[in-house]
C-alpha cells in the first residue's frame, strides 16, 4: 500500500479555539436530507407514494425543516413537491426546503415548482473547492464567486415576486476542501446581495461534502467562521457533514459546540457513499446526557420499519441505538451485570438511569433489553405474542395470538429461527397492510340519530374493489354496524363480526390506536382477523374490517 501517493490535510491556525470546552445544551435546528440528499444515494429511488409515506415520518418525529428534493432536476421530483402542495400535507409549522444549482433556468424552475406555498427555503450551491476550481470548472475564485452572486440575486428578484417567504440558503459545496478566508468572502458577498441582516438571517450551509480530516479539524473550520462573519446575528449557520472517514457523528457534534446552529442529516445516516450523518444518533446522544433532542425517537422500531420499506435498505445489526443486536447481551458476564443494574434500577427508583452495557434504556425507544428472543418452530403463540407486545406494543386477542403463531409456525419450519422483526413485519403484512382485492380510500362517519329513527350512523367509504373506486353507504346503530351494513348491502363479501377490541399503541398528540376484528364469512365457518393501525380510532377499525374482508375473501378463493 503506497501510502506515500497521499498527503496529510492542511489545517487552519486556530491556537485559541475554545470549543473543546464548550458541551451541547440543546438541540440545533435540525433539517432532513432525507428525501433530497438521501434520496439520490438510493440504488432504487423512492416512487412518489414511498415519498409521502418518509415525508409524513418525518412530520411525526418532529422535524420543522425537510428538504424535499430538487424540483428542477426531474419531473417525478417537481410532480412530489406539487403533491405536498396541492394535497396540502404540508403542516403550517413545517418549512419546505429545495435544492438547487446556482443556475437561472434551474432557479426559475424551482420558483415554479413552489407556487402555493407560505414559507419556503430556496437552497442553492455551487463548488468552492481548491480541487474543483481546478480540475472541473476551471475558474478562479473571482469567476467562482460570480456564480453564488448571481444565482442569488437571481433568487432576491424571483422573491419578490412570490406570493409567499422564502428564506435563503446557501452551501459553497466541498467547504471543507476551500480556504476559509475565501469561504468567508463567498458567504459574505451572498449575504450582502441578499441583503441579510437579524432580521433577515441567511442560512449559511459549511457542508463537509467529503469528508477529508478528523472531526476537530472541522470544529476548527466551523469557529473560525463564526468568529469571522462580520455581522453574526444575520447567520444561521449550519452543519452538513457526510461519513468518508466514520466521523460524521463526532465532525456534528464538535461543529455544534464549535457554534453551529443547525444541523442537516438523514435518519440513521443514509447518502452518498458512506452517507451523510446520522440524525438518529445524534439525536439520541443528546438525549443520553440529559439533552432533550426535540426529535421523538420513541418507537424506533416503527421508524426502522418505514425507512426499510421505503429505501429497500437493512439497517445493520450493529448500528447504534436500533440495530437488531445493540440491546442483546451473549456475553455471560454481560448479561448478569445487566440483569443485577436493572433490578437495582427498579428497587431504587432513583429516576436517573445507570445500567452496565446500557447507556440508555431501551424501554425509551420502545424497545427492551433480553439476552435473546427466540422465535422458532417450537414455539407458540405464547413467544410470539410476547414479542408481539414487549417490543411492539400489540395486545393481541388470543386468537389472534393462535392464528398468528400458524404463520409464523410455518415460515420457522421452512427458514428455522425468525427474528423479531421478521415476526413484526410479517405480522404487519399480514393483518395491517392486506390490502387486496379491497382498498380503503376515504371514510365518513355521519350520526343521523336525529334525522332517522331506525339507524343512528350512515357510513360512506370510498375504496378500490379490484382496482376499481367505488363509493359505498352503509347504515347501522354503530360505526361497526354501519360500515358492515356498507359491505354486506352492497354486493361485497358478506361477513359476520365475532368479536372486536381495540387499545393506544403510543401516547401523547401523535398516538395512534390498534383496531382488531374478527369476522366469520356468511353461510360459512370461515373466520378471519383484520387490524387497522392509525390515529383515528374509528378509521383504525374500519381499516381492520377491510383488512379481515380482504383476508376472508381470500380464504374463500383458496389464494
Amino acid at each position: 500500500m503506497n501510502y506515500q501517493k497521499y498527503k496529510k490535510f492542511e489545517t487552519i491556525k486556530l491556537p485559541d479555539r475554545t470549543w473543546p470546552d464548550n458541551e451541547i445544551t440543546k438541540a440545533p435546528i435540525w433539517t432532513s436530507v432525507d428525501l433530497r440528499d438521501g434520496n439520490q444515494a438510493l440504488i432504487t429511488p423512492m416512487k412518489i407514494e414511498e415519498k409521502v409515506m418518509m415525508f409524513q415520518l418525518l412530520v411525526d418525529m418532529g422535524f420543522k425543516e425537510i428538504e424535499v428534493g430538487f424540483p428542477s432536476s426531474s419531473q417525478i421530483e417537481y410532480d412530489f413537491l406539487r403533491i405536498l402542495i396541492d394535497e396540502n400535507l404540508v403542516p403550517d409549522d413545517v418549512t419546505v426546503q429545495v435544492l438547487t444549482q446556482a443556475r437561472e433556468h434551474l432557479i426559475r424552475k424551482t420558483f415554479e415548482s413552489l407556487e402555493g406555498l407560505p414559507k419556503a427555503i430556496v437552497h442553492i450551491y455551487n463548488s468552492t473547492s481548491i480541487l474543483q476550481r481546478d480540475v472541473v470548472f476551471h475558474k478562479g475564485q473571482d469567476e467562482i464567486k460570480k456564480i453564488a452572486v448571481e444565482g442569488v440575486k437571481l433568487v432576491k428578484e424571483l422573491a419578490q415576486e412570490f406570493k409567499g417567504e422564502v428564506l435563503l440558503e446557501y452551501s459553497p459545496e466541498s467547504f471543507t476542501g476551500t480556504e476559509v478566508e475565501y469561504a468567508l468572502e463567498v458567504c459574505e458577498a451572498v449575504m450582502d446581495e441578499w441583503e441579510a441582516s437579524s432580521d433577515k438571517k441567511v442560512i449559511i450551509n459549511l457542508p463537509s461534502t467529503v469528508e477529508m480530516s478528523s472531526p476537530n479539524v472541522y470544529a476548527d473550520q466551523i469557529e473560525w467562521m463564526c468568529r469571522n462573519f462580520k455581522d453574526r446575528s444575520r447567520v444561521i449557520v449550519s452543519l452538513h457533514a457526510h461519513n468518508d472517514r466514520g466521523c460524521g457523528v463526532a465532525a456534528s457534534e464538535l461543529g455544534i459546540m464549535a457554534g453551529a446552529d443547525r444541523v442537516e442529516g438523514t435518519l440513521f445516516g443514509n447518502g452518498e457513499r458512506t452517507g451523510n450523518v446520522d440524525i438518529i444518533t445524534l439525536a439520541l446522544n443528546m438525549f443520553t446526557q440529559g439533552v432533550n433532542p426535540e426529535l421523538d425517537c420513541s418507537k424506533i422500531n416503527d421508524i426502522k420499519h418505514v425507512f426499510e420499506k421505503v429505501t429497500k435498505m437493512e439497517i445493520p445489526p450493529r448500528h447504534p441505538y436500533v440495530g437488531q443486536l445493540v440491546f442483546t447481551a451473549f456475553s455471560g458476564s454481560h448479561q448478569d451485570a445487566i440483569n443485577k443494574g436493572m433490578q437495582c434500577y427498579r428497587e431504587r427508583n432513583a429516576g436517573i438511569w445507570e445500567v452496565p452495557y446500557l447507556p440508555i434504556d431501551p424501554s425509551d425507544l420502545g424497545r427492551q433489553y433480553e439476552p435473546i428472543v427466540r422465535i422458532n418452530s417450537q414455539s407458540g403463540k405464547g413467544g410470539v405474542s410476547y414479542v408481539m407486545d414487549s417490543m411492539y406494543g400489540y395486545h393481541l386477542p388470543k386468537g389472534l395470538q393462535a392464528d398468528f403463531a400458524k404463520v409464523i409456525q410455518d415460515i420457522s419450519e421452512e427458514e428455522g429461527e425468525v427474528s423479531p422483526e421478521r415476526v413484526y413485519d410479517t405480522f404487519v403484512e399480514q393483518y395491517v397492510e392486506n390490502n387486496q382485492p379491497y382498498k380503503l380510500i376515504k371514510q365518513q362517519l355521519i350520526d343521523i340519530s336525529e334525522e332517522n329513527e331506525e339507524h343512528e350512523r350512515k357510513a360512506v367509504l370510498i375504496l378500490e374493489d379490484h382496482g376499481v373506486v367505488k363509493e359505498i353507504i352503509g347504515y347501522g346503530n354503530g360505526p361497526i354496524d354501519a360500515v358492515k351494513d356498507a359491505f354486506n348491502s352492497n354486493g361485497f363479501i358478506g361477513s359476520h363480526l365475532l368479536d372486536y377490541s381495540e387499545h393506544a399503541l403510543t401516547s401523547g398528540s401523535s398516538s395512534k390506536a390498534a383496531a382488531y376484528v374478527h369476522l366469520r364469512l356468511k353461510g360459512s365457518a370461515i373466520q378471519e382477523f383484520g387490524v387497522g393501525v392509525h390515529p383515528n380510532i374509528a378509521t383504525a377499525t374500519i381499516m381492520a374490517i377491510v383488512s379481515g374482508l380482504n383476508r376472508l375473501y381470500q380464504r374463500k378463493a383458496g389464494m
